[in-house]
């Protein structure tokens, strides 16, 4: 395979294009706003990288992958990308999301540590675990800096010869249509767009693009060492304070249907009422903590939270990439890795990745059954 269109320059499109380019392939980088934006999914400044995932070994590895090759674009770029802060999963009971995470990852050979409430305390300025039957932490784990990353992924496939277009962009059969750029074509055409998907494959994608809150608090410079954490059970995230961003809180039960299309709104109040509350009982030193901003993102769920990785049924050259689902963005590059393969050797990807109905199932993002 000689050349590819990929339209989309989110983690999955901008992963795939340094991956492609990097290989020596002829790649056209197509988005219609520039890598980072914050109006898509992979807009915003940080994301969670952790490997856990239950009792799911292919997502466990593909993140533990993703976490060499984020290391090796930082290596490549002189990017600071990767914080390895660690992430602390609370645990709320003995056979839960945190056990099954934890025999995947020990299976693997990923280092994590069983910590009771009282030692967990050591992480955190304040903390609160009489709730907990223990903590699940992962060291080599912590926070990327996703708008950061997603630039540095299309300036180096840049770097390696590919072709940056800025344009909406629409399908024509095998070709791409982009306004004021002309008909672009390629060996194979990826739609990596995240919730544009559907809109521009009707019938073939199952999304919908939801709603998400995010609160950062200033809670003072010891806050700035802090690990990410995830409450599953709790539906609720948040990482340290990182880059003078605040301590970030957020709440991450569905939140309620945006448009792709749409502009990003204002965080609910109630929301905000919800996080407080959830801080006052679990890091009671920040429950009065001032408010250094708010702010809205997208996230694109598939029914099954599992990604979309497939073959157009009608076009086989072209393919849909997407479906991130609030979990995909660390997995970026190890995707890119993984399609690449498919697109120029034919090695198979996971069937849960085809088109097609799903069965809705468990969260793979940081939320389980939902808020307390």
């Amino acid at each position: 395979m000689d050349s590819v269109v990929i339209v989309g320059a989110g983690t999955f499109g901008a992963s795939l294009a340094w991956w492609l380019a990097r290989a020596g392939t002829e790649v056209t980088l197509v988005d219609q706003f520039e890598p980072g934006d914050a109006r898509a999914s992979s807009g915003g400044e940080t994301r969670l990288i952790r490997s856990g995932h239950g009792q799911d070994p292919d997502y466990t590895a593909s993140a533990r992958r993703a976490r060499t090759l984020w290391r090796e674009l930082e290596a490549e770029s002189g990017a600071d990308l990767l914080v390895e802060c660690g992430v602390a999963w609370f645990a709320r009971s003995p056979e839960g999301w945190e056990a099954a995470s934890a025999r995947t990852m020990r299976a693997q050979g990923i280092p994590i540590e069983h910590l009771t409430p009282d030692e967990a305390g050591e992480l955190f300025p304040s903390f609160r675990g009489d709730d907990l039957e223990f903590v699940l932490f992962e060291p080599e784990a912590g926070v990327l800096r996703a708008q950061r990353a997603t630039q540095t992924l299309a300036r180096q496939a840049a770097a390696h010869g590919a072709r940056l277009v800025r344009g909406r962009a629409r399908p024509e059969r095998e070709a791409v249509a982009v306004d004021g750029a002309g008909r672009l074509e390629g060996d194979a055409v990826v739609w990596a767009c995240g919730g544009w998907l559907p809109h521009l494959f009707p019938g073939h994608v199952a999304l919908t693009t939801t709603r998400q809150d995010l609160f950062f608090l200033d809670g003072g410079e010891p806050w700035t060492r802090a690990p990410g954490w995830v409450d599953y059970d709790g539906a609720v995230y948040g990482t340290g304070d990182l880059d003078g961003l605040g301590f970030k809180a957020a709440p991450d039960a569905e939140g309620p249907p945006l448009d792709a299309e749409a502009e990003l709104p204002p965080t609910d109040p109630g929301n905000e009422r919800w996080m407080r509350d959830y801080l006052a009982r679990r890091f009671p030193a920040l429950a009065e903590a001032p408010l250094k901003s708010s702010r809205t993102c997208r996230y694109e769920l598939s029914p099954d939270s599992h990604f979309i990785a497939a073959p157009h049924p009608e076009h086989p050259s072209v393919w849909l990439l997407g479906g991130g689902s609030g979990h995909g963005f660390k997995h970026g590059p190890a995707m890119a890795e993984r399609v690449a393969a498919a697109l120029t050797t034919g090695d198979p990807l996971p069937p849960r990745f085809a088109l097609g109905d799903r069965t809705p199932g468990r969260s793979l993002r940081t939320a389980g059954s939902g808020r307390l």
